[in-house]
């Protein structure tokens, strides 16, 4: 006679294997509205399999019935489904080295509220997380929300993260933030579930799934703003190396014998091409009498407005450019991608530097490494942070790890709304769940 738990590994295996389908299933559905039939026919399962799921999902609320389509023929017009994108909401916050931003999404990581402000992060961390706090009830009001409808909190940071604890590490661009636990902060501070990275990491995630570049599986994000850094995506996954630290792109040496920059390390790219060092380069200029029409004294927004027009505004982007393709160049030797995206607040500057880091950076490329990839711009402009904010979020949540938390919101949700119809109170907010799903680009939606 068997023991009971000799059933156990079959029926791990049934679990993963249905929740496994189900997160496929899904992924169809965040794509297109699909009959059943649709369904079964991509994935290989009957229809019986299928309804089932499809039954749990309903009952959850993550799916609805959407109307019928006509099957061309005389038999039954096939019912579609449809993702239900307001079945749980996602906060995304973009923090910045000058602004703070908050939004409220859905499960399309389309904008439901949002809010913005300056602010300058070298405040430190208690400053910016009241402030985070306080966005995040006006968001949450503006969005109609209550926050035990939101599944997680997604954060951006413009340093180096640990990427198992959340911790901040070392950040040039970040004064007073060493050893960090934004995320554990923030936990305590919204209630809420929270993942951080690395801002230039979710500039890469964002562009690989919502970009003009969409579906690349080897791509390079490059930010270019207060600090540069860069998101690495190889093989369809987010690298981020042993700690979270890969990508630090800024701090590569590309004159031995330059000026320090903020690292402490000389010749690095940031020392040449950040927004500061480009905006004291500009003002030097002046001084020594290159022709110019822009207000005195010189601002990164003046550089950035004339760009294309002004003598020494282009002159200082073709410079910076340069500089950028040298590192660049370095990036496209060591891991041959399809794409370099290039955003963050100076790709503002347009063609005139875009021009500059395509000729500096495919001149020092080997021709196997440059001939088949493209060097443009970001096409997410402003979006770019809470858009990649959304898509590690989503990375978390359709995982096997993730569904029971997701489908517990969701079903929380469609409580709630039954018991509106009903005019019952809303439910009391929930304690802080405990997720602990890894993240990882590549999932299902």
């Amino acid at each position: 006679m068997l023991h009971a738990d000799s059933h156990t590994p079959d029926t791990l295996d049934l679990a993963a294997i249905r929740a496994r389908h189900t997160l496929l299933l899904l992924g169809l559905l965040w794509n297109r509205d699909l009959a059943r039939v649709d369904i079964a026919r991509e994935l290989g399962l009957s229809r019986s399999a299928i309804s089932s799921i499809v039954t749990e999902l309903i009952s959850v609320g993550l799916v609805n019935e959407v109307g019928t389509r006509g099957t061309g023929g005389v038999g039954r017009r096939a019912t579609l489904l449809n993702l239900n994108t307001r079945a749980a909401a996602l906060l995304a916050i973009d923090l910045g080295a000058s602004h703070a931003r908050v939004d409220a999404l859905d499960l399309h990581c389309r904008t439901l509220a949002s809010r913005t402000v300056p602010h300058d992060i070298s405040r430190g961390p208690q400053p910016t997380y009241a402030l985070l706090k306080d966005l995040t009830r006006q968001v949450l009001a503006d969005a109609q929300l209550h926050a035990a409808q939101v599944a997680l909190v997604g954060v951006g940071v413009p340093g180096p993260v640990d990427h198992d604890t959340g911790r901040v590490v070392q950040p040039p661009n970040m004064p007073g933030w060493d050893g960090e636990n934004v995320r554990a902060a923030l936990q305590d501070a919204l209630n809420l579930e929270v993942l951080v990275d690395n801002d230039a990491n979710l500039g890469a995630l964002a562009e690989a799934r919502f970009g003009a570049h969409r579906g690349i599986q080897d791509l390079i994000y490059v930010k270019v703003a207060t600090g540069i850094g860069a998101g690495v995506l190889l093989g369809g996954r987010l690298h981020r190396g042993t700690r979270g630290g890969a990508g630090e792109i800024g701090h590569i040496s590309i004159n031995e014998q330059g000026p320090v920059g903020r690292s402490g390390n000389p010749g690095s790219l940031e020392s040449y091409a950040a927004a500061q060092v480009i905006e004291n380069h500009a003002r030097s200029l002046r001084l020594q009498g290159h022709p110019t029409d822009l207000p005195d004294p010189i601002t990164i927004e003046d550089l950035l407005t004339h760009a294309a027009h002004d003598p020494l505004a282009r002159a200082v982007w073709e410079e910076a450019g340069h500089h950028l393709g040298v590192a660049i160049s370095t990036t496209l030797n060591l891991f041959n991608p399809a794409a370099v995206i290039i955003g963050g607040r100076l790709a503002q500057a347009g063609d005139v530097l875009l021009r500059a880091i395509r000729v500096s950076a495919q001149s020092r490329t080997m021709r196997i490494n440059a001939d088949r990839t493209r060097i443009d711009l970001g096409t997410l402009g402003q979006d770019a942070g809470v858009m990649g904010a959304g898509a590690m979020m989503l990375d978390s949540l359709f995982t096997p790890r993730g569904l029971p938390h997701l489908y517990g919101i969701a079903r929380m949700n469609q409580n709630a709304r039954d018991l509106a119809g009903s005019r019952a109170p809303p439910p009391a907010p929930r304690p802080t769940p405990t997720l602990n799903a890894p993240v990882s680009h590549g999932g299902t939606p």
